[in-house]
């Protein structure tokens, strides 16, 4: 662990708690577990003792500083979105929520790698009783992003989509999303995840050089629609494959969405409890699979986001704080 000093308090410990920080833009050598004061919740907020917190891409490019101009960073900053715990401490004016309540759902301060994060109540659902904290834990950004890239492209049953990074953790869930909208849907992925991609009726293609004629071979006809969820060049390649740009969407590469006028609907445009609370519950009736990679400790989260770095994880990492 890369702790920092005590904090105030230390005597007693009762405020005290670890969290993931930065102090700096940079790799994964800034990232440490500081010890810090335990958040209270205000008017309308709970504080949650944290079991499962999903890690993002996003938060890689926030901590290196790539995307400074889109979602700064003020030091020092913490990490995460997604969260699953039980609520400890109930602000006023909480309206459905009380102590002991297991909860999944989002905060958008930057602050669930942590072993407490206060959430607004209006960002919370009830934790389905045979959902794992795992999946409850790493439901948030991607479950929301593969929704809204779902809309975006609106695949119906004579529609072919084709999904890039088909087994990561938001390519997992949009090629289930668009299957159960009765389209034929094209995965592309590495061969060590097409078996796992066949088991959900999904086609599984190969990346790489080559992809479009293997792409035009898996289909045997026209590509309605391209979720790309990796970037590097797969919106010039849905436009190559003659996809209408309205009928693209990516939730990487912003730069050749606006060239083209594809579409870069993500987390932000489904982000609520509603949506949040149905996914849970159709990963909780079986009817949706949330892939878990691996789950790390809070103090091995540099392991965590070198793992996640490598751009090949099958489904979601975890932390535990």
């Amino acid at each position: 662990m890369w702790a920092s000093g005590p904090i105030p308090d230390e005597e007693s410990g009762e405020r005290a708690m670890k969290a993931v920080r930065f102090h700096e833009y940079g790799g994964i050598d800034v990232l440490r577990v500081d010890e810090v004061e335990r958040p209270a919740p205000g008017p309308g907020q709970v504080l949650v003792e944290v079991r499962a917190a999903g890690i993002q891409p996003g938060e890689v490019m926030i901590r290196e500083g790539a995307r400074h101009g889109r979602w700064p960073a003020s030091f020092p900053s913490g990490q995460g979105s997604d969260l699953a715990g039980v609520v400890v401490e109930t602000g006023p004016q909480v309206r459905g929520f009380a102590e002991g309540d297991e909860v999944l759902g989002f905060t958008h301060g930057r602050a669930s790698h942590a072993e407490y994060v206060v959430a607004d109540d209006v960002n919370l659902t009830p934790r389905p009783e045979v959902l794992s904290w795992d999946v409850a834990g790493s439901l948030y950004v991607a479950g929301t992003t593969a929704y809204a890239s779902v809309f975006a492209v609106d695949p119906g049953p004579d529609d072919t989509v084709v999904v890039s990074g088909a087994a990561g953790g938001v390519g997992s869930l949009a090629v289930q999303l668009a299957r159960r909208r009765g389209a034929t849907v094209i995965g592309l992925a590495g061969k060590a995840n097409h078996a796992w991609l066949e088991a959900r009726g999904v086609v599984p293609v190969q990346y790489g050089d080559g992809v479009a004629e293997r792409i035009r071979e898996a289909c045997d006809g026209k590509i309605h629609a391209f979720i790309d969820t990796f970037g590097d060049g797969y919106v010039d390649l849905a436009v190559k494959l003659g996809v209408r740009p309205e009928r693209i969407n990516t939730i990487r590469d912003w730069d050749a969405a606006a060239r083209v006028g594809a579409r870069t609907f993500g987390e932000g445009s489904a982000a609520c409890a509603v949506v949040v609370g149905e996914l849970a519950r159709l990963a909780a009736r079986g009817e949706v699979e949330v892939p878990i990679a691996r789950a790390y400790p809070l103090e091995q989260v540099r392991e965590a986001f070198r793992e996640l770095e490598r751009r090949h994880t099958h489904g979601k990492i975890v932390l535990h704080p």
